[in-house]
């Protein structure tokens, strides 16, 4: 491949390509609304950094499954505490960043900026054993849900599902700190690595197993409580949205489902809309449901049929 080399006032192009530098240059600066300039003095945040920090925050979570396999118990305080303060170091700079980004297009303060990182990832750093006993709990409810499964660890190494948790307890709780970007950038990653995806924002209890996980969706204002089970395809989602005046979503507005204790969600269900799924139902394959449900309710495709033709709302 040719290279493109740069003279001191103007590039020279050894390809045919002047309109395409022009193009792409123009369209950036449309995109970034003038905010090239301010951007370009401060790196934005990095995706490649945030997956390793959330390596360095999973070894320290889970130091016996990876990365301390060759330590004893006298030297897991020490590599604990050594791949904690490299990964908060790291995510410090990245929520940083992500502060300045969220407020460029307002002449963000910097400095402002940098202390706001400090307190937040301390506050982080203070959560993480509460995020250490909800993943505990998820992997022994991958174990004690799957037959398949010969124990939490085979949970905590191998599945998909438990993959996401720990990028979704993590991305959670920067969330709830009200950091912008890294979050999301946190879920994607796991999304991208596991085909499940769970925005930042929802609220998901204890004891919570996913299982296959490929295709599963949960949006950003689901509250889902403790013992729940979704397989493979479960959309929990929003049916609709209230729009502003100029036609755009309201943000954060409560459009997903809520799923009460101890419900069961069976592959290929789509749940639409601010509903409640009573505790200890059970959602059959395939469902396609917009209406809540009592506690105890068992659904399926027949039953939703049957109300149809009943002339009741099944749907």
């Amino acid at each position: 491949m040719k290279a493109l080399s740069v003279a001191s006032n103007a590039p020279v192009l050894t390809w045919d390509v002047a309109e395409t530098v022009e193009a792409l240059t123009a369209a950036n600066h449309e995109f970034l609304a003038g905010r090239l300039g301010t951007l370009g003095r401060h790196k934005l945040p990095s995706r490649e950094v945030l997956e390793e920090v959330v390596t360095d925050l999973r070894a320290v979570l889970f130091p016996a499954h990876f990365g301390a396999t060759d330590v004893g118990d006298d030297g897991i305080r020490q590599y604990v505490a050594e791949r904690l303060d490299a990964a908060l170091s790291a995510l410090q700079e990245q929520v940083r960043r992500g502060l300045f980004f969220s407020s460029a297009d307002r002449d963000g303060d910097w400095a402002a900026c940098a202390r706001r990182a400090i307190e937040v990832t301390q506050a982080f750093a203070l959560r993480l054993p509460a995020i250490r006993t909800l993943l505990g709990s998820d992997a022994r409810a991958a174990y004690e849900g799957d037959p398949a499964a010969t124990s939490a660890d085979e949970a905590v190494f191998c599945y998909p599902g438990f993959a996401a948790l720990i990028h979704h307890r993590i991305a959670h709780e920067l969330h709830r700190l009200g950091v912008p970007l890294i979050p999301r950038i946190i879920a994607e990653i796991a999304h991208s690595a596991t085909g499940v995806d769970i925005h930042p924002g929802a609220r998901i209890g204890g004891s919570f197993f996913i299982d296959h996980g490929t295709g599963v969706v949960i949006g950003e204002t689901c509250i889902i409580g403790e013992r729940v089970r979704l397989y493979q395809g479960v959309t929990l989602g929003a049916k609709t949205f209230p729009t502003d005046e100029h036609g755009r979503p309201i943000k954060g507005w409560p459009r997903h489902p809520i799923v009460e204790d101890d419900v069961t969600i069976y592959a290929g269900a789509t749940i639409l809309g601010r509903i409640t799924i009573g505790r200890g139902s059970s959602i059959g394959g395939n469902v396609w449901l917009t209406r809540a449900v009592p506690p105890g309710s068992s659904i399926s495709q027949a039953q939703i049929r049957d109300d149809m033709f009943d002339g009741g709302l099944g749907i």
